[in-house]
């Protein structure tokens, strides 16, 4: 079992920046990649980017490329989420996860963490 703990969220006016950390309990040998999702209020939950953990390849959605940077420390077993630029419409629970195969989408994430929230305002 690994758990999956975020930290980091906040309140930020629009353009400023906010950096994510998700510890987790074990890494490289249970895991094949980390990713951040965000779900906001009466929406469905939207993976926003995913590192491979082997080879720390990384992908973005089209709404944050430019603006966001994932990153990890495996020495630290830590994932990273390096927000620029946020927008109000960025304004969304963000989760960790974890897939021991895949972080295609949220129904192949084997792990989540509990959330951090992060609210841009105008």
């Amino acid at each position: 079992q690994v758990q999956l703990v975020e930290s980091g969220g906040g309140s930020v006016q629009a353009g400023g920046s906010l950096r994510l950390s998700c510890a987790a309990s074990a890494y490289t040998d249970t895991l094949a990649c980390m990713a951040w999702f965000r779900q906001a209020p009466g929406k469905g939950r939207e993976r926003v980017a995913r590192i491979g953990i082997r080879d720390g390849s990384a992908f973005y959605a089209d709404s944050v490329k430019g603006r966001f940077t994932i990153s990890q420390d495996k020495a630290k077993n830590t994932m990273y989420l390096q927000m620029s630029g946020l927008q109000p419409e960025d304004t969304a629970m963000y989760y960790c996860a974890a897939g021991r195969t895949t972080c295609l989408g949220a129904s192949f994430i084997n792990y989540w963490g509990q959330g951090t929230q992060v609210t841009v305002s105008s």
